[in-house]
């Protein structure tokens, strides 16, 4: 596996400060936001170290093959189902161009959400995603570019609730997805911390989906017993969970990553940072990462 990390984390910074640091570090790859320049709609989103609409693809190319490091995908995560059309619409056309400039960069992979109406079933979504996603998909198999959902419900506050913003979130719903569009250049971002509150098994769906695995992050997350067993698992989850380090949640990480090494995955694995531990300044950030790869150190050479 490929070590890296997702470089939302690292606001603020330049595409040349974020190459910088992970060819100082000891990085093989990054996985580079590309969101559309401008105020974020929320915490993590917004960063744009790649834009995607005025793309110099042979600057980006050199600079980060003079640096050792590569792009492991490019990272867009908005929500292309939402029940605001014109609000999808611009989410699905940034999609595109992140396809695009996947491909003109050499890059194997896009990562984002499907999305979901939050307002509305499953059973009504997934009448959504087949006429949203299947010219997208459409396109990345022109493109020969892999899109890879990240399983993140986006289900965590009170403007994403009841429903949250991410259909992708069980392996029930992953065959349903999979059956409406088989292509084989869709398919996972897997993170196992989005299953730890669900209590559901995060080692299970590696050997099922293995093929549809292509792109993973390490992040763990914690839930505090003592706080759901005051609010109630009917509660917005940030009411007794938080996101945290690799290492320092619930997380079994010798069990993922043995998992992946049964599949046979040699692909990217990219920390994903969001603890708020570590959010006061630029530095703090920046020792998460290194943190959080002291600590996964062990599973690679």
């Amino acid at each position: 596996m490929k070590l890296g990390f997702n470089s939302a984390i690292l606001d603020g910074c330049s595409f040349e400060e974020v190459i910088d640091f992970a060819s100082e570090h000891g990085f093989s790859c990054v996985e580079l936001c590309a969101w559309p320049t401008g105020k974020a709609e929320r915490k993590y989103a917004g960063v744009t170290h790649i834009n995607v609409d005025d793309l110099d693809g042979e600057y980006v190319k050199s600079y980060t093959k003079s640096k050792g490091i590569e792009i492991s995908a490019i990272a867009y995560y908005p929500n292309p189902l939402d029940s605001d059309r014109e609000k999808a619409d611009y989410y699905v056309s940034h999609i595109k161009k992140c396809l695009e400039a996947a491909k003109s960069l050499d890059v194997q992979f896009v990562n984002t959400f499907l999305g979901r109406d939050q307002f509305k079933t499953v059973e009504e979504n997934l009448e959504k995603v087949v006429t949203v996603w299947k010219p997208i998909i459409e396109l990345a198999e022109e493109l020969d570019v892999k899109i890879a959902i990240e399983n993140c419900p986006m289900l965590f506050t009170t403007d994403e609730w009841p429903g949250g913003q991410n259909l992708m979130t069980t392996p029930a719903i992953f065959r349903k997805v999979f059956e409406l569009i088989p292509s084989k250049h869709f398919g996972l971002n897997y993170d196992p911390s989005h299953f730890v509150w669900q209590q559901i098994n995060y080692l299970k769906p590696i050997y099922e989906f293995k093929e549809r695995i292509f792109h993973i992050h390490f992040k763990d997350i914690k839930v505090y017993k003592d706080k759901l067993d005051d609010v109630g698992i009917m509660a917005t989850p940030l009411q007794y969970l938080s996101p945290k380090l690799p290492g320092f949640g619930d997380v079994n990480w010798d069990s993922y990553v043995s998992a992946l090494t049964d599949i046979g995955y040699r692909g990217y694995a990219v920390i994903e940072v969001e603890d708020k531990a570590f959010e006061e300044s630029i530095e703090r950030r920046k020792d998460s990462i290194i943190i959080s790869k002291n600590y996964l150190r062990k599973y690679f050479v």
